[in-house]
C-alpha cells in the first residue's frame, strides 16, 4: 500500500504548489470550456453554409497567427510579467466568445463573422500559448516542471472529452449560443485562479529589456543549440504529418470502417483515453532525457504504423488508445525538455517556436494529410504520418550521437591539453592558448564527421 501511496505522491507531486492547484482547477474548467465552444461554432459553420471547406477555413484561420507570428509572442511573453499578460489574453478570449454568443442568440451571425472571430482569437492565443507554457516553471520551479507539463496534457485531453460531450448536450437542450457563454463564463476560473495566487511563491525571471532583432536572436539561438533545434525538427515534422487526428480518425471511420458519427466518436473517445494514461505516466518519470524522447518517437511512430494497418475496427481502438498514450508521452517529454533545456531570458521564445512546430503548422498539415487521403485512402495518410513519425526519431538518435561523440572528443583533446602543460617547465600563455586552440580544433574536426540536420 505504500509503494501505491508512493507511486501517486510522485505523479501528482507538482499539485504540492498551491499555485499549481489553482492553475490546475482553473484549467480543468475553462479548456473544458473552450472545447464546448470549439463543437458549437463547428455546428454552427454547417448551420450557415453546410461546407467542409468554410469549417475548414475557420480551423485554419484560428492557427494561421500562430504560424505567422508565434515569435512575436514569444518575446512579449519574454519581456513582460507572464501572469499580467495572461490576466489580457484570458479576458480577451472572455470577451470574444460572450460577443460570438451574442450574435447567435440575436440570430445575427454570419459566416464572415465566425471567420473574423476565429483570427482574432488566433491572434490572442499567439500571446496566450507561450505566458501559458512559461508561467508553468514560474509556479512550480525546474524540479517539478516535467511533472506539471506532464499533468497539463492531462488536461488537455480528459476535457478533449469532457468538453465535448457536455457541449453535446447543451447545444440540444438549451442552444449553441448558451455553448459560448459557457465558455466565457469558463475563462473567469482561470481569473479567479491567477488573482488568488500567491506572488510572493512565484519563480519569476527577470524581464529581457528592448533591443533590436530579438526575434532574429531566437531564431539564431536555437539554431545554434542542438538540444533545442532537433527535437524543434522534430516536432515540426511530426506536428504537420502526423498530429492530425481530427481528420485522419474521422476519415478512418468513415472511408475504412465505414461507419458514422459515432464511430468516429468511438476512435476520439479511445484517443483521449490514451492521451490521459500517456499524461499520467510521463508525470510520474521524474524527469525527460534525450534517450527518453527518442524511445516514445519511434513507439508513437510504430504505433501510427499499426493503427493504420488495423483490419477491423475493434483492433484499431485498442491500438488507438496505445497510440494515444505514446503521442501525448512524446509532446509532453518534448516539452519539458525544450523548458528546461533554453535560458530564462530565451523561454518565451524557444517556447513560441514550440507553438509554432506543434499547433501553428496545423494549416499545412491538415490540407496535406487530407489529400493525401482522398487521392489514396485513409490508411495511406496514416502511413505517411508514420513514416515521418520513425523519420524524425532515427533523426533524433542520429543527432544524439553525433553530439556524444563531439563532447568525447572534446574530453580527450583537453586532457591531453592539460597533461601536456603539465609537463612544461614553464606553463605560459602562450602554452594555455595552444590548449584552447586545440580543444577547439577538435570540436570543430568531431562536427564535420556529422553534417548538421
Amino acid at each position: 500500500m505504500s509503494a501505491v501511496r508512493a507511486a501517486v505522491h510522485q505523479t501528482f507531486s507538482s499539485l504540492r504548489v498551491r499555485n499549481f492547484r489553482l492553475y490546475f482547477v482553473a484549467q480543468l474548467i475553462s479548456v473544458s470550456g473552450t472545447w464546448m465552444q470549439s463543437v458549437a461554432q463547428a455546428w454552427l459553420v454547417l448551420h450557415l453554409s453546410g461546407s467542409g471547406v468554410d469549417l475548414g477555413i475557420v480551423v485554419g484561420l484560428q492557427f494561421l497567427p500562430m504560424l505567422l507570428f508565434g515569435p512575436f509572442g514569444g518575446l512579449v511573453a519574454d519581456r513582460v510579467n507572464k501572469r499580467r499578460l495572461l490576466y489580457l489574453t484570458q479576458s480577451a478570449g472572455a470577451v470574444l466568445a460572450l460577443v460570438l454568443g451574442t450574435l447567435v442568440v440575436t440570430d445575427a451571425v454570419q459566416l464572415w463573422q465566425i471567420y473574423l472571430m476565429a483570427l482574432l482569437l488566433g491572434v490572442v492565443n499567439v500571446f496566450d500559448n507561450p505566458a501559458r507554457q512559461t508561467f508553468m516553471i514560474e509556479m512550480v520551479g525546474r524540479e517539478d516542471l516535467p511533472n506539471a507539463v506532464s499533468l497539463n496534457t492531462v488536461i488537455m485531453n480528459a476535457s478533449r472529452v469532457v468538453g465535448p460531450a457536455i457541449g453535446g448536450v447543451i447545444i440540444t437542450v438549451f442552444g449553441l449560443a448558451v455553448c459560448f457563454y459557457v465558455n466565457a463564463a469558463s475563462f473567469v476560473a482561470v481569473l479567479i485562479g491567477l488573482t488568488m495566487m500567491r506572488a510572493s511563491e512565484l519563480h519569476r525571471t527577470a524581464p529581457v529589456a528592448r533591443a533590436r532583432g530579438q526575434v532574429r536572436d531566437g531564431f539564431r539561438y536555437v539554431w545554434r543549440t542542438p538540444s533545442l533545434r532537433n527535437p524543434l525538427l522534430a516536432v515540426a515534422v511530426i506536428g504537420i504529418f502526423a498530429y492530425n487526428f481530427t481528420v485522419t480518425l474521422a476519415l478512418l471511420a468513415k472511408g475504412t470502417f465505414h461507419g458514422g458519427a459515432g464511430t468516429y466518436a468511438a476512435l476520439t473517445s479511445c484517443m483521449g483515453l490514451g492521451a490521459v494514461v500517456g499524461g499520467l505516466l510521463a508525470a510520474h518519470r521524474a524527469r525527460p532525457t534525450p534517450r527518453l524522447l527518442q524511445g516514445l518517437a519511434l513507439l508513437f511512430g510504430a504505433l501510427l504504423a499499426a493503427v493504420a494497418l488495423a483490419p477491423t475496427l475493434l483492433v484499431a481502438e485498442i491500438l488507438i488508445v496505445f497510440m494515444g498514450a505514446a503521442s501525448i508521452g512524446f509532446i509532453a517529454t518534448a516539452n519539458a525538455t525544450l523548458q528546461l533545456t533554453a535560458e530564462p531570458a530565451m523561454r518565451g521564445r524557444v517556447m513560441a517556436l514550440y507553438a509554432m512546430a506543434f499547433l501553428g503548422t496545423t494549416p499545412i498539415g491538415a490540407p496535406l494529410v487530407g489529400a493525401i487521403a482522398q487521392w489514396t485512402n485513409p490508411r495511406v495518410a496514416l502511413l505517411t504520418g508514420a513514416v515521418a513519425t520513425l523519420a524524425s526519431a532515427g533523426l533524433l538518435m542520429w543527432r544524439h550521437q553525433a553530439g556524444l561523440r563531439v563532447d568525447r572528443s572534446v574530453e580527450v583533446v583537453a586532457s591531453e591539453a592539460v597533461g601536456s602543460a603539465s609537463v612544461s617547465s614553464a606553463p605560459d600563455a602562450d602554452s594555455e592558448s595552444e590548449a584552447r586552440r586545440i580543444e577547439a580544433l577538435a570540436v570543430e574536426e568531431a562536427e564535420s564527421e556529422s553534417p548538421v540536420g
